[in-house]
C-alpha cells in the first residue's frame, strides 16, 4: 500500500515538517542538502484533470523543461488555448497539426491513445484514483500507450500529492544523488532504491531535494 502509509498530502506544512525531521535523522547526508535548500516547496497541481495531467507528462518525456513547455503550449494554441486542451481536441486534430506543434510521431500516437481511452470512459476518474494505492494506479495507467512507470510516478507526486514515491529511473533524481554522495557516476536504479528505503515513508520529499541538488554549486 505504498503511498497510503502516511495520511496527508505532500504539500501539507505539518507533514513536511515531520518529514524533514525524520529524513534528517535517517540520513545525515540528506540533512545537509535540506539545510542548504531550505523548506520543501513541492507544488501539487489540483487544477488538472487526469487527461491533461497525463498529456502533459507525455509531452515532457525525454525533453528539457523549457523545450517541453514550449511544445505543450504550442499544442494548446492549436485549439485556441494557452495551456490546456481536451481529449476531444486531440481526437479531432489532424496529424499535420500535431506535428506542427513539435510533437514527435510517438507522442502523437500516445496522446491519441490516451484521448481515445478517456472518451471511451475506460480510464478511472480522478476521485477514483484518489482512493487507489500507488501500485494499483501504476498498473492501471501504464496500459495507455506511452505511459510508463515514470510518467505515472510524476502524476502521483505532482497531481495526487503522494508522499512516498521514489522515481529511481529519473535522471535528475539519480544525478542529485550522485552529487550528494560524491559518486563518480550515476547510481543504478537498484542501488538508489536500496538506499532510498531509509527515506520511507517520505520518499517524495527526498526526491524533491535530490532534484534541487542538481541546481546547486558543488
Amino acid at each position: 500500500m505504498q503511498g497510503l502509509a502516511v495520511n496527508g498530502r505532500v504539500d501539507d506544512p505539518v507533514l513536511l515538517r515531520r518529514a524533514r525531521r525524520l529524513l534528517a535523522k535517517a540520513d545525515p547526508t540528506l540533512a545537509t542538502l535540506m539545510a542548504r535548500v531550505g523548506p520543501c516547496r513541492l507544488v501539487v497541481n489540483e487544477s488538472q484533470d487526469l487527461f491533461l495531467a497525463l498529456a502533459r507528462a507525455i509531452v515532457f518525456q525525454q525533453l528539457h523543461g523549457k523545450a517541453a513547455e514550449t511544445i505543450f503550449r504550442r499544442t494548446a494554441s492549436l485549439f485556441g488555448q494557452e495551456a490546456a486542451f481536451t481529449a476531444a481536441d486531440i481526437a479531432g486534430a489532424r496529424d499535420a497539426q500535431l506535428q506542427s506543434a513539435g510533437l514527435s510521431r510517438n507522442k502523437q500516437l500516445a496522446l491519441r491513445d490516451l484521448a481515445a481511452r478517456m472518451l471511451q470512459g475506460t480510464l478511472p476518474t480522478m476521485p477514483a484514483l484518489q482512493a487507489m494505492d500507488d501500485d494499483s494506479i501504476i498498473d492501471t495507467l501504464t496500459h495507455v500507450r506511452g505511459i510508463g512507470r515514470w510518467t505515472v510516478q510524476m502524476l502521483l507526486m505532482f497531481r495526487l500529492g503522494r508522499v512516498d514515491v521514489l522515481p529511481v529511473d529519473d535522471y535528475g533524481v539519480r544525478k542529485g544523488f550522485m552529487l550528494l554522495q560524491g559518486l563518480d557516476e550515476l547510481p543504478s536504479p537498484a542501488s538508489l532504491r536500496l538506499h532510498g528505503e531509509r527515506w520511507a515513508p517520505y520518499r517524495t520529499v527526498a526526491s524533491w531535494y535530490l532534484w534541487r541538488a542538481t541546481e546547486l554549486p558543488w
